[in-house]
């Protein structure tokens, strides 16, 4: 049925019945709750706890319709039919659903037209919910979705509606058409009430990739995210190629790039933002390659190979700008001698260090080399030292003065081995740690819940380490986490027993997230969300202080691909209504670039309290070495002006671009203004 947008609300209840879907079509398709896991051909994660939703009094109205391409064709159930807007319409056009009652809607899946032609295959979209046909608030999902014929997904976090409403913005051949074969709704088993107090799950943010490494471009906030040589897959690579896509939050636009100007397949590398704000991507699938992202100009450049092949080796920007690398493995040739290397920027050239032995941070791993020397927990100190919290138990020292040394800096407390647990540097002033979650092996390993607070002095000296609280609530493997604008730390996903690609219930897949407090020295559990976060999840801390968790799975044919982000809006954003809260806004900084133990001016729009510096965070395989957080004095100077000053020493305060927050005496952040610490 042909539906003016306009007239929803006056003729909804008029027209319901000349729309109503035949019944004896929908039985001979659907039944009467398909269990998610079942559906055939959808290689991706769908919603969790969920079944797809009898169509029977369903009722189908869209914006305009095409003779013999009926509205109601979106939902009888054959994909062999579809519904097409008519000719001569624009963009946006759109579907609603009136699925009869309210349900706990937790996803939209969509089959788009494969009669050989692509007009109308929805790219970008939107999706809206609501209870009473009228009034559909702010999209609960949107996107991109990747150009072909497969099913595609918007899942989001369960909500009681009647009323969906998919939007779709541009198509595959922009012929300002829109089509769809075939059209679904989830429902899920329960929904999470809201309680503003523990934060709040959603949008969805729909990408054509399944993301597993990520970064946020320091000049304009978009968040850049890639999978490996294909969508959904690395195995199997013909290498040189990366597929890419970036989102920009303030517009919410979603983009999609396939990269080969680099030669490389950029799955399992190390990350690091340099000085200058470039995303160096190094090894993995093409594992002795190195790829520049610049973000000024977003362009790809080649960079100097590496002298040792690597996969999931871990990488750090250092005080004075170089990058270290070490470990990896999984790519090249498995060896318990990847020592480290070093990278200079401005000459584009790696440098081995061959005393600077892995050997003494490998785990215990049940498959040897292969894991035991993956995602090292590093963390870029003073004088160019660099302290490797774990994941091995045993904590080292390591150098890069002449061919580079390593010295032992103790054990971890009495904790194992911690493959693919978390660390981050939340108080750099300080020197602090706090690390938590992983397991002894790899994979088909348990998770512990163990956490500890390391205190860094002197390069080479003793370290300070104590258990931290209680330790966490729940042990995690595969989680992710960031340091938050007020010293806390987000910690969110992962699972009881870690089985890389897995999701199977038996695994305690964590659907509640935590905090740390570092003034409470306590953990505390935040709002649940409802999609699975495990092997291949990714997390970052956005300008705008909320946190992007996203991704998993990647792994082709299988039922855990997650091509999606979600964002998370901590409590500190939400009054006690749930509305959003009055920010502290900073209207104007003395300079964006400062230099080691230089001041900056901030000039307010009302009184604050407190400020700190983020780095801008790079992430993949649950490590993320960019992040740090600096709580800064503020010095009042007049009315809402302030000033701050930046540590003198470059292994606190690391070269490159921070997120600066001031936030109000209710511990609400601003929105960030960037900052670039220069050499």
């Amino acid at each position: 049925m042909r539906f003016s947008e306009w007239t929803w609300p006056s003729l909804i209840f008029a027209v319901f019945a000349q729309a109503q879907v035949d019944s004896s079509v929908i039985g001979a398709f659907t039944g009467e709750g398909v269990p998610a896991k079942g559906a055939p051909g959808l290689y991706q994660a769908e919603p969790y706890n969920s079944v797809r939703l009898n169509r029977t009094n369903w009722i189908a109205f869209c914006d305009s319709e095409s003779t013999g391409n009926e509205c109601s064709n979106a939902i009888d159930g054959n994909n062999a039919t579809f519904w097409a807007t008519a000719n001569n319409t624009t963009f946006p056009h759109f579907i609603i659903l009136d699925l009869g009652s309210t349900q706990n809607v937790s996803g939209v899946a969509m089959v788009p037209r494969r009669d050989g032609s692509k007009d109308g295959w929805i790219l970008q979209h939107q999706v809206f919910t609501s209870s009473d046909g009228t009034n559909w608030g702010e999209p609960v999902a949107y996107g991109m979705w990747y150009s072909d014929d497969s099913e595609k997904l918007a899942v989001i976090e369960p909500q009681p509606v009647r009323y969906i409403r998919l939007e779709a913005l541009s198509d595959a051949t922009d012929s300002q058409t829109t089509s769809i074969a075939d059209l679904n709704i989830y429902g899920a088993a329960s929904y999470h009430v809201k309680n503003p107090s523990l934060g709040e799950w959603g949008p969805t943010i729909d990408v054509p990739i399944v993301p597993v490494a990520a970064a946020v471009e320091p000049n304009n906030g978009k968040v850049l995210v890639w999978s490996s040589w294909d969508k959904d897959r690395f195995g199997g690579t013909p290498g040189g190629v990366t597929q890419t896509s970036i989102w920009d939050p303030k517009t919410s636009n979603v983009s999609h790039r396939v990269v080969t100007n680099t030669h490389h397949d950029m799955f399992c590398p190390g990350i690091s933002m340099d000085s200058r704000g470039y995303i160096v991507v190094t090894g993995g699938n093409d594992a002795e390659r190195t790829s520049i992202y610049v973000p000024f100009n977003d362009s790809w450049v080649i960079g100097a190979d590496m002298t040792t092949e690597r996969g999931y080796q871990a990488t750090t920007t250092l005080s004075d700008g170089r990058i270290f690398a070490i470990g990896g493995s999984w790519s090249g040739e498995v060896s318990d001698s990847k020592n480290g290397e070093i990278y200079d920027p401005t000459a584009d050239e790696w440098t081995p260090l061959e005393g600077a032995l892995v050997k003494p941070m490998l785990t215990n791993d049940a498959t040897g080399p292969y894991h035991a020397d993956n995602h090292g927990w590093l963390f870029a100190w003073k004088n160019t030292s660099i302290f490797q919290a774990g994941p091995s138990r045993a904590m080292n020292w390591y150098s890069v003065e002449g061919d580079g040394s390593v010295s032992p800096a103790g054990n971890r407390l009495s904790d194992s081995d911690e493959m693919s647990g978390n660390a981050v540097m939340f108080d750099a002033a300080a020197g602090q740690i706090l690390t938590f979650g992983g397991s002894p092996n790899y994979e088909d390993s348990e998770s512990v819940n163990s956490a500890a607070l390391i205190t860094l002095g002197a390069p080479n000296s003793s370290i300070e380490i104590v258990q931290a609280g209680q330790n966490m609530q729940y042990s995690r493997v595969f989680h992710t986490s960031v340091v938050l604008p007020d010293g806390s730390v987000f910690i969110a996903g992962g699972q009881r027993h870690g089985m890389p690609f897995s999701e199977d219930a038996s695994l305690d897949n964590r659907f509640i997230p935590e905090r740390y407090i570092p003034r409470d020295d306590m953990f505390i559990t935040q709002q649940p969300n409802s999609i699975v976060r495990v092997y291949h999840s990714i997390s970052l801390l956005l300008p705008d202080a909320t946190v992007m968790n996203g991704g998993g799975g990647l792994c082709a044919n299988c039922s855990t691909n997650h091509y999606n982000l979600q964002v998370y809006t901590p409590p500190y954003l939400l009054m006690g209504d749930g509305s959003r809260a009055p920010r502290p806004v900073i209207k104007s900084v003395s300079s964006t670039k400062v230099g080691f133990g230089g001041q900056i001016g901030i000039v307010t729009e009302s009184s604050v309290d407190t400020a700190s510096l983020i780095r801008y965070g790079t992430t993949t395989h649950t490590v993320n070495t960019d992040q740090r957080r600096i709580p800064l004095d503020l010095v009042p100077v007049d009315i809402n002006t302030y000033s701050v000053n930046i540590p003198d020493d470059g292994g606190i305060a690391l070269p490159g671009y921070w997120m600066l927050f001031v936030l109000d005496s209710s511990g609400v952040p601003s929105v960030a203004t960037p900052i670039q610490i220069t050499l």
